[in-house]
C-alpha cells in the first residue's frame, strides 16, 4: 500500500482523457458488468474523465480516495483488460464440488465468529472472492446456520456421564407404568429485562426498558419430560425446606407409583434434612447426576424456554408484575406442551473429544453445521 506522500504523485488527470472511442467502451462494460468492484472502476474512470476529483468521485461512490486513484493509475498504465479483472479472483463460478467439500471439512473443524474471516480463507486458500452475501449464501448451500454454542462443564468426567446415561434408559424401560422420572433443579430469575438478538430494521436500533433493583425470584422445579408436567415450589430460597415442600407437591400432584427424581448435587439436595424425608417417604428416589453435569439435566433446557417467553425483550414495571407473569406461565404450561415435548427430548449432548475451545472466560456465537452443536469447556467451574 502507498504511504500519502507516494499518492501525491499520481496527479488529477485532464478533463475528456478518454477518446470518444475508449468512452463508449467503458461505458458498453459497465452496461454489461455484474461485479460491483468492477463497475465501481468503470465509473471512477468515466467520473475522472468528466473532470470530477479525486475527492468528488470518492464522496460521489462512497469509495476510499485511495482507491479512487489507484484505479486509475491501474487504467492508465495497465489498460482495461486490466481494469476489468482481479488478478487473483477466479471468475463467479466460485468453488468447485471439491473444493465446497474440501471447504465444509474445514468449516466442521475450525468455527469463525464474523462471515469476513470465511471469506479471507477462501480468498487466501482457493484464489475465489465472495461478497460478505455470497458468503452467508455459500454457508446456507452447505447447510450451516449461525447460532449459539452451548456450555459444558469443563471438569465433566465423560466416562461417568455416559454411564449415567445407561442407567438413565434402563430406569426407563423397567419402570412400572405409573412410575414418573422427574428431572429437577432451582432457577434464579431476575427482574430486569434479558437482552436477544432479532430482526431490526437496518439504520435503526431497538431498546428495552431495564429495571435498575435486583430482586430475583427463587424457583424449585421438576419436569416429567415425557408428559411435560411442570411442578414448581416458589420461595424465599432454594433450600432443603423447599425441596421438600416441592417433593410434597409432587406426591399429592402423582399420588401412585414412584417418582424418580433426577438432580444435581446441590449441597440443599444431599443435606441431612432431605435425606430423612426421603427415609420417610420411599416413594420419592432422588438420583443424583455425575459432578459437573448440567449437560445432562434436561430441566435447563426448560429454564431456557421460560427465560424466552418471560424475560427476553420483555421489561415489567414492578416486581409485583414479574412474579405474576412467571406464575401464570408455569400455571398455564400446558399451552406450551407441544414445544416442550420435542424440546425435552432425552438426547443429552456430550462434549466432542477433539474440539475443545477457551475464549477467555467466556463463549461466543459462530456458524455451526444445521443439526449440529458445538460444545466448549464452561470454564466458569473453575480451571
Amino acid at each position: 500500500m502507498r504511504n500519502k506522500s507516494e499518492i501525491c504523485f499520481i496527479k488529477q488527470p485532464e478533463k475528456y482523457f478518454l477518446s470518444k472511442k475508449e468512452e463508449q467502451e467503458l461505458i458498453s462494460c459497465h452496461r454489461l458488468e455484474k461485479d460491483k468492484r468492477i463497475a465501481d472502476r468503470l465509473k471512477t474512470i468515466l467520473a475522472l474523465n468528466n473532470g470530477y476529483s479525486y475527492e468528488e468521485v470518492s464522496n460521489l461512490l462512497l469509495l476510499d480516495e485511495n482507491t479512487i486513484r489507484n484505479n486509475y493509475q491501474l487504467f492508465t498504465e495497465q489498460g482495461l483488460s486490466d481494469l476489468l479483472t482481479f488478478n487473483y479472483v477466479k471468475p463467479l463460478s466460485y468453488l468447485s464440488e471439491d473444493e465446497l467439500e474440501e471447504l465444509d471439512k474445514h468449516l466442521q473443524g475450525k468455527m469463525y465468529l464474523h462471515s469476513k474471516d470465511i471469506r479471507h480463507y477462501i480468498e487466501k486458500t482457493y484464489k475465489v472472492r465472495y461478497t460478505i452475501e455470497g458468503v452467508r449464501a455459500l454457508l446456507e448451500r452447505l447447510n450451516y446456520v449461525y447460532k449459539k454454542t452451548k456450555h459444558l462443564p469443563g471438569k465433566g468426567d465423560l466416562k461417568k456421564q455416559k454411564s449415567f446415561e445407561k442407567k438413565y434408559r434402563k430406569l426407563k424401560a423397567s419402570k412400572e407404568k405409573e412410575d414418573r422420572i422427574y428431572f429437577m433443579d432451582g432457577v434464579h430469575p431476575l427482574h430486569n429485562s434479558m437482552l436477544c438478538n432479532g430482526w431490526i430494521k437496518k439504520g435503526t436500533e431497538k431498546a428495552v426498558k431495564s429495571n435498575t433493583g435486583r430482586d430475583r425470584l427463587n424457583i424449585n422445579g421438576a419436569c416429567n419430560i415425557e408428559t411435560a408436567e411442570v411442578i414448581i415450589h416458589e420461595d424465599v430460597s432454594v433450600n432443603a425446606q423447599s425441596t421438600i415442600a416441592l417433593f410434597d407437591k409432587m406426591q399429592a400432584h402423582q399420588p401412585f407409583g414412584k417418582l424418580f427424581v433426577i438432580a444435581d448435587n446441590a449441597k440443599y439436595y444431599r443435606s441431612n434434612l432431605v435425606s430423612a424425608y426421603l427415609t420417610q417417604n420411599n416413594r420419592v428416589r432422588l438420583i443424583f447426576l455425575p459432578s459437573y453435569s448440567p449437560n445432562l439435566n434436561l430441566i435447563e433446557r426448560l429454564w431456557k424456554f421460560y427465560k424466552k417467553e418471560i424475560l427476553y425483550d420483555k421489561y415489567y414495571e414492578t416486581f409485583k408484575e414479574f412474579k405474576q407473569k412467571t406464575k401464570m406461565f408455569f400455571q398455564n404450561i400446558e399451552n406450551y406442551k407441544e414445544e416442550l415435548i420435542t424440546l425435552l427430548k432425552d438426547n443429552f449432548y456430550y462434549p466432542p473429544k477433539s474440539r475443545k475451545l477457551k475464549v477467555g472466560n467466556n463463549f461466543i456465537a459462530l456458524s455451526v453445521k444445521k443439526g449440529n452443536n458445538f460444545q466448549f469447556e464452561d470454564f466458569f467451574h473453575g480451571k
